[in-house]
């Protein structure tokens, strides 16, 4: 399958992040054509498209923007009424640039090169939902990036793009670029909200979802940045363009992050359904003399698969056929050098440290989750422990408040499945993966060891 470069295409041009080297790679066409149509058109569109949300859950777009109460004569229908109140609530769009999870690597690099293909997706998204103010909601630790995209919002207001009558349209934009503090919790969607608005970032009870009681408590959208960076070819080639690449019920292009032991590591857009070994292929296999042990398909919160998925489609069906989940597409590869333990472990502690603690399962969960794996990790377990662990594991996973619950259960859950042998070879005295390397060095000569 051949990749399928559009929002990397021009990544490596001179200046790539300016306005004038956007516009000379078709910039604010789409856009163009968005305005020239109606909002409801727009949203029919993308809906047509079957553009889905690649943040992770999968989402339909344009279904999800169709969610947002369409602004009606309030006041002839409803008179002056509470009703007539709510029905004139504004609308806003957030972006989710609060890329946080272990592996996932594709929106930095994306809003890094070419930052005004978001800011046209979010011009048309804002303009379908009918909203006038919209945030990007970055990671704030990305200090060049938040530069990067403050320099091209800028750029969008002085040429037109934002601000009020953009292009004459009569339609009004105001873009604000918002850093968080770095918790991986406010990359879910209500944390993010309530982050947004001044408060300590904690998940919020749904429903009300945020379609209808969303940021300040109006009606909002809450996207990922690939989703809306997604936007402006296809209101620019047409839906028909778009379902020409990927599967059916998941079509289109996307980014694949390959990270690891691998040959050359970095971004492969293409389409959806594209398999590990196509991507293996393009990036050079696994380094030299060693082979695959196992990888991730979408960040350390999917499910762990080996070499016998290299040939599963990578689209939403593929993967849950298989018992994983597409989620970002981060592929974290793992040779026949690492230690299963250990990995599990770090993300183990990366859960623990990120848990917001607002829901006693995943605050206390991980936890214990991680105590238990360090045990296994210096060979003070007991076979006991692995039970132990799954119960854990059993409690958190589908209890807890949001999805990190889960996502620090998944692995664990997963590894345990198919590598137990290696859980028990820990239990005697810790990780064999140090002795065997002890031994190696014990053995060899110094340049050996150096190398």
């Amino acid at each position: 399958m051949p990749l399928a470069p559009y929002l990397s295409r021009y990544w490596d041009a001179p200046d790539s992040w300016t306005l004038e080297t956007y516009l000379e790679h078709d910039g604010y066409v789409g856009l163009r054509k968005a305005l020239a149509a109606g909002p409801d058109e727009v949203i029919s569109t993308v809906l047509d498209s079957g553009l889905r949300g690649r943040g992770g859950a999968g989402f339909p777009t344009g279904r999800k923007w169709g969610f947002i109460p369409q602004e009606t004569a309030a006041e002839d229908q409803a008179g002056p009424g509470p009703e007539a109140s709510a029905a004139a609530k504004p609308h806003y769009l957030v972006v989710n640039a609060d890329e946080s999870e272990p592996g996932t690597c594709k929106d930095m690099p994306l809003m890094l090169a070419t930052p005004h293909v978001l800011i046209e997706g979010i011009v048309i998204a804002a303009y379908a939902i009918r909203a006038s103010h919209a945030f990007i909601y970055l990671r704030g630790e990305v200090v060049p990036v938040l530069r990067r995209l403050q320099t091209a919002v800028a750029e969008a207001y002085a040429a037109g793009y934002l601000g009020r009558d953009i292009l004459g349209s009569g339609v009004d934009l105001e873009l604000i670029v918002h850093a968080g503090a770095g918790a991986y919790i406010c990359g879910e969607e209500t944390a993010l909200l309530d982050s947004l608005e001044g408060r300590r970032g904690q998940p919020r009870l749904r429903p009300p979802f945020p379609a209808v009681a969303g940021l300040y408590a109006c009606p909002t959208v809450v996207n990922n940045v690939e989703s809306i960076a997604s936007v402006p070819s296809i209101l620019q080639h047409g839906p028909e363009w778009f379902r020409s690449m990927g599967s059916e019920k998941s079509p289109g292009f996307t980014l694949y992050s390959l990270s690891g032991h691998v040959a050359r590591p970095g971004q492969y857009e293409a389409p959806l359904g594209i398999t590990l070994r196509e991507l293996l292929d393009l990036a050079g296999g696994i380094r030299e003399g060693h082979t695959l042990k196992f990888w991730t398909p979408g960040g350390s919160s999917t499910p762990l698969l080996t070499d016998a998925q290299l040939d599963m489609p990578l689209d939403y069906e593929g993967c849950v056929a298989e018992g994983s989940m597409l989620g970002t597409k981060a592929l974290q590869i793992f040779d026949d050098t690492t230690c299963v333990v250990r990995a599990v472990l770090r993300w183990s502690e990366f859960y623990a440290h990120e848990s917001c603690g607002k829901c006693t399962p995943c605050r206390e969960g991980t936890y214990w989750l991680v105590q238990i794996m360090r045990r296994l990790e210096d060979g003070t377990a007991t076979a006991d422990d692995l039970d132990r662990l799954l119960d854990i594991s059993d409690n958190i996973f589908g209890r807890s408040f949001c999805a990190l619950g889960d996502a620090a259960a998944t692995p664990i859950i997963s590894s345990i499945m198919l590598f137990r042998d290696e859980y028990l070879a820990h239990i005697p005295d810790g990780c064999p993966f140090d002795h065997r390397r002890s031994a190696i060095f014990a053995t060899a000569r110094p340049e050996e060891v150096a190398r």
